[in-house]
């Protein structure tokens, strides 16, 4: 719908709305204070620096009475990870203004139309879904019918090449003596270009995120990133990294957040976003020991955020994740929401890579800047060999009970879900590891072809859909004369 034609329609998500347009909601008129793009949770009277108040009870139906509940739910068509729907639509004495889409219990998105396709679902997995209209004066309707399926077996890929076992790089957006190389330079090697960092603006709790390309233009900028994506790479906006401290506390941080990031990417043309919260970023409130059902506000907004994110982009929007062992492996042994001294933020990312493991591409967890993680047979394991590797790569594999409770349990990834992150050179970070100890690890991983090491994997065949690497960083590579993408992409291509 063109922007500017507007008179006084219901407010719905994803809708471009400009300066001056008239939207409905709950019974209310609004007048659009701010260009832009809607998104859940960008509702009227949850916006007001969007929308401003015009006539209170006076701009939809005065009467209360809700739409009939939406008939003849059905699921013509389904993918290993989308399912699309359609209804019959409902009726209302004054009018339905759209619908809710339900996942179980979760909503899912919104419609104006009939039909609707819920993106980012895992492989093989049952779900149930329901329908509800609601009209103009925000009254909602009952539930439809629920219809329950089974999306297909995995077709593979899982983001930047199908099948495809790929490296990642963090592509320095700053000069710390690696050397500045410009995006059009970084080695072809590389399938996925992680840009670090996109960094909180005004404070760590404000949640609005600024990005400023460093020795660029913004236009030079932009076509770097056109080019790259020309080549077939994946261009994605990191966010956090070690100086850059995320706290969505509040709703108003989480609204940031979702509403600054949204303009970055579309800015720029990113493929995706990284998140890469480090420090005090998240942590975890004393009592909040469920990762099913985390309550703690930074861990809970961001959870939301993310989600309305990957769903304003659409299904081949890429989300990864790059978290220190301390904040996932060392769940296994201590869970900073159960309190008794231990760190608040113990394991604390368990929960938002558990409740968005339904659209996330890949994790990448950091296996350097590591101390000593006990591994699933109770061992203690330090950085910079290949147990190591191994033993951190089988945890999230295999999944684990959180702080050794069995009612707590976090489940396996998708092998195609698993990368795992290690320095390009000495220089880079703690714990630098060979390329043939790194080889070593992966021969083990992918194929089942023990070195004889310490731990033994708990698939003794290994996990050949293993996606592969994400190394810190493209430009320590280059200062290393490209030794970890030349080496290991060879190999890795040798695993296809």
């Amino acid at each position: 719908m063109p922007a500017g034609t507007f008179a006084a329609s219901a407010w719905a998500p994803n809708v471009s709305y400009t300066q001056g347009d008239l939207v409905t909601y709950g019974g209310s008129t609004y007048k659009c204070l701010q260009s832009h793009t809607s998104l859940l949770g960008w509702e009227p009277p949850n916006a007001p620096a969007l929308w401003s108040l015009q006539s209170p009870g006076g701009g939809g139906e005065e009467d209360t009475q809700p739409p009939s509940a939406p008939t003849n739910l059905t699921a013509p068509v389904k993918t290993d990870t989308s399912v699309s729907l359609s209804w019959t639509a409902s009726t209302d004495n004054v009018g339905v203004s759209g619908y809710n889409i339900y996942k179980g219990s979760e909503l899912a998105g919104t419609a104006t139309g009939t039909s609707f396709t819920v993106t980012g679902l895992v492989p093989n997995t049952l779900y149930t879904f329901t329908v509800k209209a609601k009209d103009a004066a925000g009254n909602v309707s009952a539930a439809s019918n629920a219809v329950t399926v089974t999306t297909n077996p995995s077709s593979g890929g899982g983001g930047g090449g199908e099948g495809k076992k790929l490296i990642v790089g963090y592509w320095h957006n700053f000069d710390n003596g690696s050397g500045f190389i410009k995006l059009r330079d970084v080695s072809t090697k590389f399938d996925v270009i992680n840009v670090a960092f996109a960094e909180p603006v005004g404070g760590s709790t404000t949640g609005t995120i600024g990005f400023t390309p460093y020795n660029y233009t913004d236009a030079e900028f932009k076509a770097d990133v056109a080019y790259l994506q020309s080549l077939g790479k994946k261009v994605v906006i990191s966010i956090g990294g070690a100086n850059g401290q995320v706290q969505l506390a509040t709703p108003a941080a989480r609204d940031n957040f979702v509403r600054s990031m949204t303009d970055i990417i579309e800015k720029y043309g990113f493929d995706g976003i990284d998140i890469d919260f480090e420090g005090h970023s998240l942590y975890l409130n004393p009592g909040d020991t469920d990762i099913n059902n985390p309550t703690t506000p930074v861990i809970a907004n961001l959870i939301a955020a993310i989600r309305t994110i990957k769903y304003h982009f659409g299904d081949q929007f890429i989300l990864t994740m790059a978290p220190e062992t301390f904040f996932v492996q060392v769940g296994y042994s201590y869970y900073g929401g159960n309190g008794n001294g231990v760190d608040n933020r113990a394991g604390a990312y368990l929960p938002v890579i558990h409740k968005l493991r339904d659209i996330l591409s890949w994790l990448q967890v950091q296996h350097y800047n590591s101390g000593p993680v006990t591994a699933l047979d109770n061992e203690y394991y330090n950085m910079g060999n290949a147990d190591f590797h191994v033993a951190m790569a089988d945890m999230v594999l295999q999944g684990f009970p959180v702080a050794r409770n069995a009612n707590n349990f976090f489940p396996a990834l998708r092998q195609d879900q698993v990368l795992i992150g290690l320095p390009a050179s000495v220089n880079a970070g703690n714990g630098y590891t060979s390329t043939s100890e790194v080889q070593k690890a992966l021969d083990y991983l992918v194929t089942g072809k023990s070195f004889g090491g310490r731990y033994q994997l708990r698939n003794p065949s290994g996990y050949p859909g293993f996606k592969g690497l994400m190394t810190w960083s493209i430009n320590w590579d280059a200062f290393n004369h490209f030794e970890f993408s030349n080496s290991h992409r060879s190999y890795l291509d040798s695993l296809q």
